[in-house]
């Protein structure tokens, strides 16, 4: 069972940890703003929208074909499922968010532009009652996919600094021993050394009486 995952899984995550961030205060930031800032913020957040809609099918492909690290032993069944159920989330919502942020766009008949004259084309057709109800979801989503975040960040904290059971590490880029404890006599510990006052003196056969 490996330690980590794959380096470019590893890659992925922290690239798209903060595409993800920037994009979040982005967005923040856009509720609150208008004018030529706001025109700015967006043409930042259609972009990094699209590029994380990439990321993540990119790394979706990978994790599937990519044999995860094992879960602590000790950790509750409940609390695996809850993690497995939370990374199915937040994929929904890596790749979700931007396809619905796209087609909110679309029906709205704005173009969804990349730079360097890069227009994606529209995947809905105009219609004012769609990007209405697309731009409510799309806002839910979004409050939906933060609070997502800070529960993976908490729980990351946790496993990292509190349990200390090597699970944050399957993401980290140090080399990493197994979350799994050595189990006591498998010769990795000190107390599995061999005392040198057991040892046969030299000239001793084994088994032989005493002279």
């Amino acid at each position: 069972m490996p330690h980590q995952f794959p380096l470019p899984i590893r890659l992925l995550h922290w690239t798209m940890a903060a595409l993800i961030i920037a994009m979040l205060f982005i967005g923040v930031a856009m509720v609150s703003t208008a004018g030529p800032a706001y025109t700015a913020l967006l043409a930042l957040h259609r972009p990094l929208g699209i590029a994380i809609l990439l990321l993540a099918g990119i790394r979706l492909t990978l994790r599937i074909g990519t044999r995860a690290p094992a879960l602590p032993d000790d950790l509750p069944r409940i609390q695996q499922r809850a993690t497995r159920a939370s990374h199915a989330l937040l994929y929904l919502a890596m790749i979700g968010l931007p396809i619905i942020g796209w087609a909110m766009l679309s029906a709205g008949s704005y173009p969804v532009r990349l730079g360097a004259g890069l227009v994606l084309p529209p995947i809905l057709p105009p219609d004012a009652l769609v990007f209405g109800g697309l731009r409510q979801l799309h806002a839910l989503a979004a409050f939906a996919f933060f609070a997502l975040i800070l529960g993976h960040l908490t729980i990351a904290l946790i496993h990292g600094f509190v349990r200390r059971d090597g699970v944050l590490a399957t993401m980290g880029f140090a080399r990493s021993a197994s979350i799994e404890p050595a189990a006591p006599g498998d010769g990795d510990g000190p107390g599995d050394a061999v005392d040198s006052t057991d040892a046969p003196a030299p000239g001793d056969v084994e088994g032989a009486p005493p002279p």
